[in-house]
């Protein structure tokens, strides 16, 4: 026996670009993650080709969950061909080889920047969300070893007071997107920067949901069938964007949250921010046979 039969020949880069130590340090934080429901839990952010915040995080976490049957989807701000999309779903089939489709219902992995697919993922499915920001005590409590003593205490008494100061203030609660909501009924997590109209597609979800923040070098996850509470209190009730009666100018497509597009004349379109959806309701409207799955919200209402 040699050292040379122990050892695999030499390659210019691990297979999903991380190395392997990266890749099980990675997987032992995710399984952490997942039995501690909305739990930020640190890791090593390793450096990959891209500029911290601009989605190394769920880079890092693709990287390790793919494989070359894995099919990849990548959407920024609901997008498909955004740079940012395009340039992190060519990096992944890369480095990996596996087959790239821009159809939610045939993703098995979903990287997204700041949106929830429109249509419902199955249990098989995992959706990867990048995240600038994972604490959601910083705007109230800038110090974080304090603010992980109050994650430990379950101390959200000053974000309760924010909400509430928003409320006397503006006469509604103002948080737009990464509104703070409590998992499984233990931890507040921030859910990424996605709009207060996604995050009730979290709440009892079918899919493992994957947050991670590569700057910030932790990682939070919602497991599947768990509740996910938007924080409200019990007379102002939760409310997402107001965009049931708006229609697609491109697509025609109604109920789903759109994109605003000013025009010279000082008016504005609406596109719909999922541009697979939107491309969907455009081929079938042409006589194409195009399946368009169930989707979270019909004419502006949660459908369960």
């Amino acid at each position: 026996m040699t050292l040379q039969s122990l050892t695999r020949a030499w390659e210019p880069m691990s297979y999903g670009f991380l190395d392997a130590s990266a890749k099980r340090e990675i997987r032992r934080k995710m399984l952490k993650a997942i039995a501690v429901p909305g739990c930020q839990v640190p890791y090593a952010s390793r450096e990959v080709p891209m500029a911290r915040g601009w989605g190394t995080g769920g880079l890092q976490i693709s990287c390790t969950l793919i494989n070359p049957r894995t099919r990849i989807k990548v959407i920024d701000q609901g997008a498909d061909d955004s740079v940012n999309a395009a340039s992190i779903r060519k990096f992944l089939a890369r480095v990996s080889g596996a087959p790239t489709t821009n159809d939610a219902l045939e993703a098995d992995l979903i990287q997204s920047r700041h949106r929830v697919p429109e249509e419902v993922l199955r249990e098989d499915q995992v959706l990867v969300l990048q995240v600038p920001n994972p604490e959601p005590l910083r705007p109230v409590q800038p110090n974080m070893s304090i603010a992980r003593q109050m994650h430990a205490d379950a101390d959200y008494g000053r974000m309760w007071l924010q909400l509430y100061e928003q409320i006397v203030r503006s006469g509604r609660v103002m948080q737009g997107a990464s509104y703070p909501s409590l998992v499984n009924g233990r931890f507040v997590m921030t859910p990424s920067p996605i709009p207060r109209w996604d995050v009730p597609k979290l709440h009892m979800a079918r899919h493992l949901t994957i947050l991670s923040a590569g700057r910030e070098k932790r990682l939070h996850v919602v497991p599947p069938f768990t509740r996910v509470e938007p924080l409200v209190f019990d007379d102002v009730p939760y409310r997402v964007e107001d965009h049931g009666g708006l229609t697609c100018q491109r697509s025609g497509a109604r109920g789903y949250f759109m994109n605003e597009i000013p025009q010279d004349d000082g008016s504005s379109i609406h596109e719909v921010s999922d541009s697979d959806l939107g491309v969907k309701t455009i081929r079938r409207r042409e006589g194409e046979a195009v399946a368009i799955g169930a989707t979270w919200y019909e004419n502006g209402e949660m459908t369960s």
